[in-house]
């Protein structure tokens, strides 16, 4: 009897090892946070074919700006998927502190985004390649900065329109590393609301290719302060601001 219970115990005990880490995994799976994916809908006079964008933030995501829009492969401006409220509209939601508390008010930030800007090719009367309140962008493709990952829900302009580029430019205020510093640029005050500059994704899709999903890469970064817009291709100097997206991706729809 002796020998009994001690050989009963092992058994037990061996038995019950693969019953407590399958129960702490259980419990790991269901204490893990539950992502929040929020879904934006693109609206447009005409439409062509469904597609959707899918975002998903990365470890250095916080309250990015940021503009998705078609081109043709030669790379001409075709049409905005989604562009951040702020810059589309020329309002920012703590943009004046006039009454001693922050309001909505209109702000220029060219620094924000402008390979979009540029891009799309429309100058305001103030020199910049941003839209006005007095002439902004459609509500159909405006929305608030979303918080975490989203989805897009879009459409191309036509059923023609097979082959195509996607773009996708993010910028993120404050972002500074050891390159990009708050001393690099004195006395340019768009660059300080930048840091980093605003990184550019493309995807190059061919609707005939028999591809369901395709994943924007990222090409190269922005003017540091907006004053033109060309595409900066060496990204050696960025760090963080590559982690603000972990992936961004189009899909065609079968909504």
């Amino acid at each position: 009897m002796n020998l009994v219970l001690p050989l009963v115990l092992c058994v037990l005990l061996v038995s019950l090892i693969p019953m407590q880490a399958e129960a702490e995994q259980l419990f790991r799976k269901r204490s893990a946070p539950v992502e929040v994916w929020d879904t934006i809908f693109a609206e447009y006079p005409s439409r062509g074919i469904n597609i959707d964008i899918i975002f998903k933030k990365g470890s250095a995501h916080n309250h990015p700006l940021m503009a998705l829009w078609l081109e043709d492969l030669e790379g001409n401006y075709v049409q905005t998927l989604y562009i951040a409220e702020s810059i589309g509209k020329g309002v920012f939601k703590h943009g004046d502190p006039s009454t001693g508390r922050w309001m909505p008010g209109p702000v220029r930030r060219p620094a924000a985004l402008p390979y979009w800007g540029h891009q799309r090719g429309i100058q305001a009367e103030d020199g910049y390649y941003l839209p006005t309140q007095e002439e902004p962008m459609p509500d159909g493709v405006t929305g608030p900065t979303p918080k975490a990952s989203f989805i897009v829900h879009a459409q191309t302009p036509d059923e023609g329109l097979r082959q195509f580029r996607v773009l996708f430019e993010i910028n993120q205020s404050w972002d500074w590393n050891e390159y990009w510093t708050n001393s690099k640029f004195p006395g340019d005050e768009q660059y300080m609301s930048s840091s980093q500059p605003a990184l550019v994704y493309e995807a190059v899709v061919d609707l005939d290719s028999g591809t369901r999903e395709f994943e924007l890469l990222p090409i190269g970064h922005s003017h540091w302060s907006g004053q033109n817009g060309k595409l900066y291709e060496d990204l050696s100097t960025i760090t963080t601001a590559l982690d603000i997206t972990q992936s961004v991706k189009l899909r065609i729809s079968e909504r």
